[in-house]
């Protein structure tokens, strides 16, 4: 699985003010803490930066790959001229991922290319003008009608084309969240070879407070695993994150709670649920994870205290 650290992203005003004064030791010490924990490549979110997206871009892509040489980078904004500006500046035989294109014509009309030429990976995200499409049904028809053909026409690898069929809030939006799980599962089964498939994970609990997130984040990625996801935006210094997907592609079944999510995971895998019966109920642990997939699969309505309980 492809693991891209999200730490560089301009929502952080930590990020914010150190790429306003250029504090390249921030970017480096950054740099290195994803990859020791685990990243395999660092998203670079710079936001739209309309006037300067592409020098800001160029001088973060110096920074980084010097901090952490050979280190795959995703250029995470709208900014097209910033894109570029950061494919230019990769030191040779570095991959990149170009993060992001929609289906809307503008977009693809533009991006899709520019990741053919540089041979960059390409994430196409399943939104079309109209917005995010609810159901699992439609979004895979986004990816079969406009993603996948346009890629193919510009000569984009498959192994290439990294579909991201969107995570939703629970926070707001709780009954699509099954959507993109199911959507997944779909993707996985569409095509021979099938498209890779990513998601950014901690979208599942924004607005959510922010000591209840990692649990929420870390329960979605078990099930998200199970129907087959490729590559997933994380925040990798979350250890029990790196931990719950550790057990998982390794079936450590050793402790009681890496158990539950081996069990939580094989029963989305066969289309099922967990059971309670899987369950110790007085292991506040276990107990955490139970109710937490309640939410997630909108069995139960979200609310703070619920999971607070």
């Amino acid at each position: 699985m492809l693991l891209i650290g999200e730490k560089i992203h301009i929502i952080s005003p930590k990020v914010k003010e150190a790429l306003a004064a250029r504090d390249g030791a921030f970017f480096v010490e950054l740099a290195r803490q994803q990859k020791a924990a685990g990243a395999d490549a660092l998203d670079l979110n710079i936001g739209p930066q309309k006037k300067s997206g592409p020098e800001v871009m160029a001088w973060l892509v110096d920074v980084v790959t010097e901090a952490v040489p050979g280190m795959m980078l995703s250029f995470d904004t709208t900014n097209l001229a910033a894109i570029e500006a950061g494919l230019k500046k990769l030191p040779a035989g570095t991959r990149a991922i170009i993060n992001s294109t929609s289906a809307e014509e503008e977009r693809l009309a533009v991006v899709p290319p520019l990741a053919a030429q540089y041979k960059a990976k390409l994430i196409a995200l399943t939104m079309a003008k109209e917005g995010i499409p609810v159901s699992a049904d439609a979004r895979v028809s986004i990816a079969l009608e406009k993603l996948i053909p346009r890629a193919q026409e510009v000569g984009l690898a498959m192994e290439d084309l990294i579909i991201d069929p969107l995570v939703l809030t629970v926070h707001g939006c709780q009954e699509y969240v099954p959507q993109c799980i199911e959507a997944v599962r779909m993707l996985k089964m569409v095509t021979d070879p099938p498209p890779m498939v990513n998601v950014g994970l901690s979208n599942v609990s924004n607005a959510v407070p922010a000591p209840m997130r990692p649990l929420i984040n870390r329960v979605y990625m078990v099930m998200l695993m199970a129907v087959g996801v490729d590559a997933a935006i994380i925040d990798p210094l979350d250890q029990d994150l790196m931990d719950a997907i550790r057990i998982v592609q390794q079936r450590d079944a050793a402790t009681p709670l890496g158990a539950l999510y081996l069990k939580l995971h094989d029963a989305v895998a066969a289309g099922a649920e967990l059971e309670p019966t899987d369950v110790d109920m007085a292991d506040p642990a276990q107990l955490e994870v139970w109710k937490t997939v309640q939410v997630l699969l909108n069995k139960v309505i979200y609310t703070d205290s619920y999971l607070r309980l």
